[in-house]
């Protein structure tokens, strides 16, 4: 087995076991491991370089990491090592505890009431007021960890005598030259003051404008990760603050620098990714900001887009990045899919709420609704309850987004009608049946139930748009396995869930064959099965039922009960106070602990409740505005039913006086039939007169990128050959001198052979008389002299020939480049003969139209 087979098996073994904790997977998993450990294995494990080992390890890290926290309590053990050694905070030790502190407790809740945490709270502002650059950026970071959305330790913290003075330390870190000790620092301060005169003159209507651009600008273009991850955190604890929230819907730039928040999710990392689809989500809970990010995410593209193509123009640059995120191959991309599906959920709302939808949002969903369809195939049963869970919350959260675009106008309804059909649905509905009927835990039991009642609520919404879609969602819901998750969906304590159960049996209670006696049996059942469950005594793990796309329902008993169990706890403590007043007892202080870790739980569970209950408002309000659009929607149509009747009455009076015109009307059409013959006689031939017009255009674009070839390629060779020309008028010239020198030399031998020959006859008779010696030395003086000759006269007509060649190149040179500029001249005369033509055709093609 390779090393990726063995990745993958122990990938798919841990979401097993994370799923469903039994025996079984236990031992599954650590089959895998030990498989994996094989040496060999291992370590090509760390060498290798790819998202399937990456993804492996990160599962790995979190899993080590919410083990230590949990099980093995290293967060108070790292801390009295460094409480050990608070007297050398610069010591390897010391850092090394400090940074693995910082990781381990990162959005982690950690009681104050545990061990040695009062003394690493101490050691931390000791260390961030003695400025010790060695510790300061650690200390910094692991107290922002310790104080966010900690209650008890912020209290704590609060409630030393040298709060003011670390108050002034921190405020002198923001003039710091790291940006990350900026961050921290800001986090700290937004934690322990945002809502004290302190935190109320730090982040004032003066200074939050520079906060906002400084926390963009590290969001953008931070140092790393880590300072980009602290810096969407502060943001998003800012937002919390209603005042602070309200001076960001009036922040000047933040369009911009939403835009360049939104440019980080072009990049394949999902673990920023995750960070700005965070950001996004908490910017939603704001309504001032909701609109705003609507503009953003659904604005034009740029001419560069727009150039794309024929519908490109009316794509959103920033909203593609969002799509893109939806389809993404990258591991780990799951949770971004889902986040992406909220986020867009959210802003679809507030878009598709408005008085009028502006055209980039429908341009938008046009180029939306293809890759949402696309999310809802893929599901496989033998990939086990994880891949089973993904897919059906991805189920439910397209369903969802897919919702409110048929309640709005035609628009949209129409966009949604034609890219699905009632196959797919049908398909859809059919595998989530076998999924709430085979044998899976309860949780993925209910994951199902909710994406297959989702599922057909959209096809109750679609079954007058879509062929076939009626039949199917009737079948459906004569299914005798529709009982389960209908059952699941009516015994709920969501309201959403409920309603729609409630929906869909409204629909399905007239169907002849729909099972209804079996669903009341299944709901008693349910019922009981849950006062069996709550009147259990024994302590056991809740079977967690997987939250709501839209968090909008909130109990009111179980606030007044968390309420009535403070007050006991308020009351119990102080009767231990009491007592330890009266009987010192040793254990009493860690009684307090643990009352004081109860309470720390009771107002985190009233935190909750609150988030609840604002969320719960959020929805009465959004539900507030649907009914006052459904009003508003049927004073429209009762109006128009009233202006209907009207005019039915203004017909049937002007039907009699129609028919008394119908005959004069008659003669009239007939004119009008010959003369639309005629127009269409008179179209067909513009038709033709067009497409000629078309196929000359063409012809001329052709004809002019050839001529314009032609010309390019003439201007070279006149070029080249000019330069011949230059070369061999140089040669010519050269060949010229040559010839003359040589001229003249041949008429200087021929004097020089005249003068002996009459020399010659002159001494013939006197050196008769010579020697016969001296007479061969001179015929052999006439002999050599005349071989000269020879060679001179050779030279001579040598140079002749070459002179009339070069010259015959010459001519024909010239020839060639004559001919070259005739044909110039014809192309030129034919493109002007060509746009005398088409001008002439336009001028009376604009005739025939007038």
């Amino acid at each position: 087995m390779d090393v990726t087979t063995c990745l993958k098996s122990l990938l798919l073994a841990i979401q097993q076991y994370r799923d469903s904790r039994t025996a079984q997977h236990a031992a599954q998993l650590q089959k895998q491991v030990e498989t994996l450990v094989c040496p060999l294995r291992f370590h090509r494990l760390f060498s290798m370089s790819g998202p399937l080992s990456a993804h492996l390890l990160t599962a790995l890290s979190m899993a080590s990491r919410e083990i230590l926290h949990s099980s093995y309590n290293l967060t108070s053990t790292l801390a009295a090592v460094i409480h050990c050694h608070s007297n050398t905070p610069g010591e390897a030790l010391v850092l090394q505890c400090l940074q693995v502190l910082q990781k381990l407790t990162y959005n982690t809740r950690i009681f104050q009431s545990a061990s040695c945490i009062h003394e690493l709270i101490t050691f931390l502002m000791t260390n961030i007021q003695s400025q010790n650059e060695d510790v300061v950026m650690s200390c910094l970071g692991l107290l922002a960890n310790l104080c966010r959305d900690n209650i008890s330790v912020q209290i704590y913290i609060k409630s030393l005598d040298n709060v003011k003075q670390f108050y002034r330390t921190l405020i002198n870190f923001l003039a710091h030259n790291s940006l990350t000790v900026v961050v921290f620092t800001l986090s700290i301060l937004a934690s322990l003051s945002l809502n004290e005169k302190v935190g109320e003159k730090l982040f004032d209507a003066k200074n939050i404008h520079q906060t906002f651009q400084l926390v963009f600008n590290i969001i953008v273009n931070g140092d790393g990760t880590l300072t980009r991850k602290y810096s969407v955190d502060l943001l998003v604890d800012l937002l919390k603050n209603p005042k602070i929230a309200d001076y960001l819907t009036r922040y000047p730039h933040f369009s911009a620098c939403v835009s360049q928040v939104l440019g980080l999710l072009h990049s394949k990392d999902p673990d920023p990714a995750a960070k700005v689809l965070e950001l996004l989500l908490a910017m939603c809970s704001v309504l001032g900001l909701r609109s705003l990010l609507c503009e953003v995410v659904f604005k034009p593209a740029g001419p560069k887009l727009r150039a794309a193509g024929r519908d490109g123009g009316r794509k959103a640059q920033c909203g593609l990045a969002l799509v893109q995120w939806l389809s993404s191959p990258v591991e780990g991309g799951e949770s971004c899919s889902l986040q992406v599906l909220q986020l867009l959920s959210e802003l679809l709302e507030e878009t598709l709420g408005a008085e009028s939808i502006p055209d980039s949002t429908l341009s938008f969903v046009e180029m939306l609704l293809p890759t949402l369809l696309g999310l809802l195939k893929g599901l496989n049963l033998s990939q086990g309850d994880a891949h089973l869970r993904k897919h059906c919350l991805r189920i439910s959260y397209v369903t969802t987004l897919t919702l409110p675009l048929l309640c709005t106008e035609d628009a949209t309804r129409s966009l949604v009608s034609c890219q699905i059909s009632a196959q797919l649905c049908l398909s859809q509905v059919e595998a989530l049946l076998s999924c709430c009927h085979s044998s899976n835990p309860l949780s993925c039991l209910q994951v199902c139930a909710e994406a297959l009642l989702k599922t057909l609520e959209l096809m109750s919404k679609l079954r007058q748009h879509v062929k076939d879609m009626e039949t199917s969602f009737y079948r459906m819901l004569q299914d005798q396995r529709i009982v389960t998750p209908l059952s699941l969906a009516l015994t709920s304590h969501h309201r959403d869930r409920v309603q729609t159960g409630l929906s869909l049996l409204f629909e399905a209670t007239p169907l002849p064959d729909f099972p209804s006696f079996v669903l009341g049996e299944s709901i008693a059942a349910n019922n009981a099965y849950r006062q069996r469950e709550a009147e259990l005594s024994v302590k056991r793990v809740a079977v967690q039922e997987v939250p709501p796309l839209r968090t909008n329902t909130s109990t009111l008993d179980s606030s007044s009960v968390s309420s009535k169990s403070v007050h006991s706890l308020v009351e119990k403590i102080q009767t231990g106070l009491e007592l330890q007043e009266q009987v010192k007892d040793s254990h009493v202080s860690e009684i307090i602990d643990v009352y004081e870790q109860k309470l720390g739980a009771y107002a985190s569970k009233e935190s909750r409740l609150q988030d609840l209950l604002e969320a719960k408002a959020l929805a009465l309000s959004q539900a507030d505005r649907l009914l006052a659009q459904y009003r508003f929607q049927r004073a429209q149509a009762e109006a128009e039913a009233r202006k209907l009747g009207g005019l039915l009455k203004d017909a049937e009076r002007r039907r009699e006086e129609l028919k008394v015109e119908l005959s004069g009307q008659v003669l009239e059409v007939e004119r009008s039939r010959a003369d639309m013959e005629e127009l269409l006689q008179h179209n067909s031939r513009l038709q033709r007169d067009s497409e000629e017009h078309q196929a000359l255009k063409g012809a001329y674009n052709a004809l002019l990128n050839r001529s314009e070839r032609l010309l390019k390629e003439v201007q070279a060779a006149h070029v080249s050959l000019t330069k011949q020309t230059d070369t061999l008028k140089k040669n010519h010239e050269a060949l010229q001198l040559q010839q003359n020198k040589t001229a003249s030399l041949l008429q200087e031998r021929e004097e020089e052979i005249r003068s002996l020959n009459s020399d010659l006859q002159k001494k013939n008779g006197e050196i008769s008389g010579w020697f016969s010696q001296e007479r061969r030395d001179l015929e052999e003086t006439v002999d050599v002299l005349r071989k000269e000759l020879n060679k001179t006269e050779q030279a001579r007509k040598d140079a002749s020939i070459k002179a009339s060649s070069l010259e015959l190149q010459k001519s024909q040179l010239e020839t060639k480049l004559k001919q070259k500029e005739d044909e110039l001249n014809k192309h030129s005369a034919m493109i002007a003969m060509i746009h005398s033509l088409s001008s002439g055709k336009m001028k009376s093609d604009v005739n025939l139209s007038l």
